[in-house]
């Protein structure tokens, strides 16, 4: 009996996320990939000068490293990447169900980011800096039209993506119906919004948040607005109102920041 096409896809995606490697690249990044136990390393490359800055990490890895020439660097990355004599190939983490992470423990209210369609690997590795600064439980994305896990992105979250989770879904709007299911307030960021951030949480900080953000320029997509509990804004203090997405998930986890 021939299978459906649906489950054929299905086993491909995932027989192609089960092969899949990530070069990671600069002196932070693979270090911190290298001190992170639960990242799966798998082959790492370095110059000379790079190992004597490594070596307490490589030590503490148990790897063997694969000596460079810097003349002579293998090109397993974009040439064009600022890689300071050292890659790490490592397998992506993973960070569990959405369950675990939205209502896992931590100091602070729940907040989670959600990105629609924000693909730049640097505005992403800057929003799970900022994420981890303030205490989100994680970064979520839908698995297409998102940044994937790579050395650029790593390299912009600078230690932060061994740490902070970032999830993909397969949908993004069943996910925020899923979270509100768990007691989340989903608030979606949009420019023309009426209410503020901190009008629509008043007498509300203690309650679990996730902050929706879309892509510059087309912003949230309409399903995504419309599955969204309410729509909110940053307030600007002059006409001009409007930030880079990483400036405003920082602003917003701040402006949604708890008491508890």
């Amino acid at each position: 009996m021939k299978k459906p096409k649906w489950v054929v896809e299905k086993e491909q995606a995932k027989r192609v996320a089960a092969a899949e490697t990530v070069w990671l690249f600069g002196i932070h990044a693979v270090r911190d990939a290298l001190e992170n136990p639960a990242r799966e390393k798998l082959r790492l490359i370095v110059t000379r000068n790079a190992a004597d800055k490594l070596a307490e990490a490589i030590t503490a890895s148990g790897m063997t490293p694969e000596e460079a020439d810097p003349r002579k660097f293998p090109a397993v990355i974009d040439p064009q990447s600022v890689h300071q004599g050292a890659v790490l190939e490592v397998k992506p983490l993973n960070w569990g169900s959405l369950t675990d992470v939205a209502l896992a423990d931590g100091p602070g209210a729940q907040r989670l980011i959600l990105l629609d369609r924000v693909t730049d690997p640097h505005n992403v590795g800057a929003i799970l800096r900022s994420a981890e600064v303030f205490g989100a439980r994680a970064v979520i994305a839908p698995r297409h039209h998102s940044a994937p896990e790579t050395g650029a992105l790593a390299k912009t979250a600078s230690g932060a993506l061994e740490r902070q989770p970032y999830l993909k879904v397969r949908n993004l709007a069943d996910t925020i119906v899923e979270l509100q299911a768990m007691g989340y307030l989903v608030l979606g960021l949009a420019g023309e919004a009426e209410q503020t951030i901190e009008q629509a949480l008043e007498g509300k900080t203690d309650r679990p948040v996730a902050l929706v953000l879309g892509a510059e320029g087309p912003g949230l997509r309409e399903r995504t607005r419309e599955t969204c509990d309410a729509l909110v804004r940053i307030e600007f203090a002059g006409a001009f109102g409007s930030l880079n997405v990483s400036n405003a998930a920082a602003v917003s986890l701040y402006a949604s920041r708890g008491q508890s």
